[in-house]
């Protein structure tokens, strides 16, 4: 399945990407990292060991004795376990290290081959061959997916080429955890925080209470550039002594109560200010609102407590760029000043929130929509006030929207009913041009390129992705007419495709995507719920 997608508009991208190489720090680093873990598994072999020598102390001696040894002779029979010991070498005591970086010390490392004098058949042209083959053109958009399948999550880096429309996975990223939301931004931080040139990062939300921030124009990369509420810098800590503390249950969620530095719980949202490049909002499970400094990622430089649930949305607006909106399972939108948190106005909602945005035309109003189908627009001056108007969209949850950054009024929506649907909301009279299924399963993203004014991203459970073209729909064409068109698009001399996509050898079965999603939300509010029956035996 998809979770998120974000576009990354055009020229953003470094043209030729670079190619990451691990310093010997980082290498040694890593040595620690998978010599702590195996360290791990062998306690955990010890501790179930000793587990089964207490439960044999319970079973008579007579009993024990006989069962014992007619084990013991069967078994060493069949796997030739007498002499297991004969040839092994003695294992070195507290040793953290397995044998494949027991040597490390004594390598030469060369920074590439060229520098290796025993190297004589050099690969450098090869490799800026394929570098060459990964060239974004300045026409091209990147188009980033939050994709989770058998277990494994990564992040998926399409390019997009809307000329020859064209859509393919350009590389990808493996991610630690199941990703929830996702942000692009250009401030640049990590290896290349010194370079003035705007960079090409995105930020991740997942179920683990830090936000990781890569790079995007690094492929092979092992490690993120920059972690929002982490410990230590990424890649480099492998815990006191080399060994890292052992983690039990999960993620290292130690205390579920909220506090002011960091996240203690699943990161649900993001939102970058494009005017203040070195701040980022998140919001998560904890019930929190973070507001961070990505000069000093280490902790939150205020946490704000407006809600009373899981918070689902946050959004900077960028009209008034210290103003946040945030909206959560508490049923609540609020809005407020982050340099005054104190002054809020809130709105009361009648289903808990799924998407909030800002309208990119009129800086006073928002949009929000909820779990039971509806789309409302809010003028954020009025606290408590009766929406605009009320969109009926779906016959399910409105689990993704975007409002045209290009095209006063154009709206999609994307619903758990499978169905993306095409709006005119334009002079607060809603009217639907177009709905579609497009074959995606139930919709968890649907959002409109920056820079091409009627391509639309989408995807969801069945884990595809896919561009929707309404350059050509007549309903789209009525409403908005052709003058609308952005004049810096590509105009092509054939006619464009309706459905852009990235053909696939194989398709994720749609059940057990489903079946996966189910089982996400039940985790979260199985937390939840753990959450609130500590806090009831607490008022015991």
């Amino acid at each position: 399945m998809i979770s998120s997608l974000v576009w990354v508009r055009k020229g953003a991208a470094q043209q030729i990407p670079d190619r990451y190489r691990l310093t010997d720090e980082e290498f040694s680093s890593l040595a620690d990292r998978i010599g702590a873990q195996l360290e791990d598994a062998r306690e955990g072999l010890e501790d179930a060991k000793n587990v089964d020598v207490t439960m044999d102390d319970d079973i008579p001696d007579q009993q024990k004795v006989q069962t014992a040894g007619n084990e013991m002779d069967e078994e060493l029979a069949e796997y030739n376990l007498d002499t297991y010991d004969d040839d092994s070498e003695p294992e070195e005591e507290n040793s953290t290290a397995i044998p494949l970086f027991s040597k490390i010390q004594g390598l030469t490392y060369h920074g590439s081959n060229d520098e290796d004098p025993y190297v004589t058949v050099k690969d450098q042209e090869d490799e800026n061959e394929e570098l060459r083959e990964m060239e974004i053109m300045p026409g091209d958009n990147l188009l980033l997916a939050a994709k989770t399948e058998d277990d494994i999550s990564h992040l998926e880096v399409y390019l997009y080429e809307e000329e020859e429309d064209n859509l393919f996975v350009h590389h990808d990223i493996m991610l630690p955890s199941f990703p929830l939301c996702l942000e692009w931004m250009d401030f640049r931080v990590g290896k290349k925080k010194d370079l003035s040139t705007p960079g090409n990062y995105v930020a991740i939300g997942t179920f683990d209470p830090e936000v990781e921030i890569w790079d995007l124009d690094m492929v092979d990369a092992v490690y993120p550039e920059c972690i929002l509420g982490g410990t230590s810098q990424p890649g480099l800590d492998a815990g006191e002594g080399g060994k890292k503390k052992k983690k039990k249950f999960g993620p290292a969620r130690v205390a579920k109560k909220a506090n002011a530095e960091r996240h203690v719980d699943a990161v649900m949202s993001i939102s970058w200010n494009s005017s203040h490049r070195n701040l980022i909002a998140t919001g998560s499970a904890d019930t929190t609102v973070k507001l961070w400094d990505l000069s000093a990622p280490e902790k939150a430089v205020r946490s704000f407590t407006q809600h009373k649930d899981k918070v689902q949305g946050v959004a900077w607006n960028k009209g008034e760029p210290t103003v946040l909106l945030t909206g959560g399972y508490d049923k609540r939108c609020c809005a407020f000043d982050s340099r005054a948190p104190t002054a809020v106005t809130e709105w009361k909602l009648k289903a808990d929130v799924e998407c909030i945005k800002w309208d990119p035309f009129h800086p006073e109003r928002f949009f929000v929509s909820t779990e039971d189908g509806l789309v409302k627009c809010f003028d954020a001056r009025q606290s408590g006030t009766a929406p605009l108007f009320t969109l009926h969209a779906h016959d399910a949850a409105v689990s993704s929207f975007d409002v045209s950054p290009v095209i006063e009024g154009l709206l999609v929506t994307g619903s758990t009913d499978k169905m993306v649907k095409v709006w005119n909301v334009k002079d607060a009279k809603p009217s639907c041009l177009v709905s579609r299924d497009l074959d995606l399963g139930k919709i968890f993203a649907a959002t409109f390129s920056p820079d091409s004014p009627y391509c639309v991203a989408a995807a969801g459970s069945k884990g595809k992705v896919l561009v929707w073209n309404l350059e050509n729909n007549a309903g789209v064409r009525r409403a908005f007419g052709p003058t609308q068109f952005n004049e810096t698009a590509v105009q092509a001399n054939t006619p464009r495709k309706e459905i852009t996509g990235v053909e696939s050898d194989h398709e994720g079965d749609e059940d057990e995507d489903e079946e996966a999603v189910d089982g996400m939300a039940m985790d979260v509010d199985q937390d939840q719920d753990e959450d609130d029956e500590d806090e009831d035996e607490d008022h015991v």
